[in-house]
């Protein structure tokens, strides 16, 4: 039988055909413009890295190599009296009371703030019921949304009149801020505690468990070490949250230019200096330049506790 030619049928398939190919290349214009997107994002970031550090790498190293200050002299020296004039023995900037004092007070709270935030996080996971776990998220979370003056605040009205009414000293001490610095890290370190745990593979426990092993010697013998890269981690970054803290342990430390003694004793952080001093600075003077060398200081140590983290993970993940 023969069959006749229909213009139509070959119309509608030259109809499709194009658009089927209007939509092919309405994908890859699609495709191409959401990796040009992510790239130029990606390009953005690595772009605002380096001017950040080469900005402050700058700035932070004119202390050496414009002012002509020796490198030991500003970290391992005590004396700060940037503006003391030529005939009485000319500017000084040592650095090294506000190190010890950022890394005294970052320590200690690290100290109080991990063992109890694993705690936390073991039980969180392991122990507490239902409703235990539905109480204990949403307090976590509204600590780690409480601004930081609000911390400091509440340390400069409750903290230090008890501490100085109770324990002796004036109040504003290294006690106080790593108190109040304990309290504030707390969220950082059982938030990833937590995760940590939570992706360990649940044929680990149930295998334990089915050895003989009670509850607590599993977590103690089985969890808490499988998941140490977590809780390292989780603890390094309470410590570089602690480390770079400026308000509120401004308020409540006393702010004074001296080594501490004792725990009752006031003294000063590299973040207070910078944010009490660098507003009474002359860009370019020693003084503006020795105030950007701490600043420099608080990046390396931010670097440090990347690089820190990220051999802990691999370690972890090798391991």
């Amino acid at each position: 039988m023969h069959t006749g030619f229909s213009p139509a049928a070959d119309l509608n398939g030259i109809y499709r055909a194009i658009d089927k190919r209007h939509i092919k290349e309405r994908k890859r214009c699609g495709e191409i413009l959401g990796r040009s997107a992510a790239f130029l994002a990606a390009a953005l970031v690595v772009v605002l890295t380096v001017s950040i550090i080469y900005f402050i790498g700058s700035r932070g190293l004119a202390t050496f190599t414009v002012h002509g200050v020796r490198i030991g002299d500003f970290l391992l020296s005590t004396q700060w009296w940037p503006d003391r004039p030529f005939e009485k023995g000319g500017p000084a900037v040592g650095s090294l009371t506000f190190i010890l004092g950022s890394l005294l007070v970052s320590l200690l709270a690290v100290a109080v703030s991990a063992p109890l935030s694993v705690i936390v996080a073991v039980f969180m996971v392991e122990i507490a019921p239902v409703w235990g776990q539905r109480v204990l998220q949403p307090a976590i979370e509204i600590l780690a949304g409480i601004p930081s003056v609000v911390y400091g605040y509440v340390g400069l009205s409750l903290l230090v009149p008890f501490i100085r009414n109770y324990l002796g000293g004036e109040g504003f001490s290294v006690l106080a801020g790593f108190i109040v610095l304990s309290i504030m890290i707390l969220p950082t370190i059982i938030s990833v505690s937590t995760d940590s745990l939570r992706t360990l593979p649940l044929q680990w426990k149930e295998a334990a468990l089915a050895l003989g092993s009670t509850r607590w010697q599993t977590i103690r013998l089985v969890l808490v070490p499988a998941a140490r890269p977590g809780l390292i981690t989780a603890i390094i970054l309470g410590l570089a949250r602690a480390f770079g803290e400026a308000l509120a342990v401004q308020m409540v430390i006393g702010n004074t230019r001296t080594i501490p003694h004792s725990l009752l004793d006031p003294t000063i952080t590299l973040t207070s200096a910078i944010t009490m001093d660098m507003g009474y600075t002359i860009m370019g003077s020693l003084w503006n330049s020795a105030l950007w060398s701490m600043g420099l200081i608080l990046l390396l140590m931010s670097f440090l506790f990347i690089v820190v983290i990220r051999v802990v993970v691999r370690g972890g993940m090798v391991g």
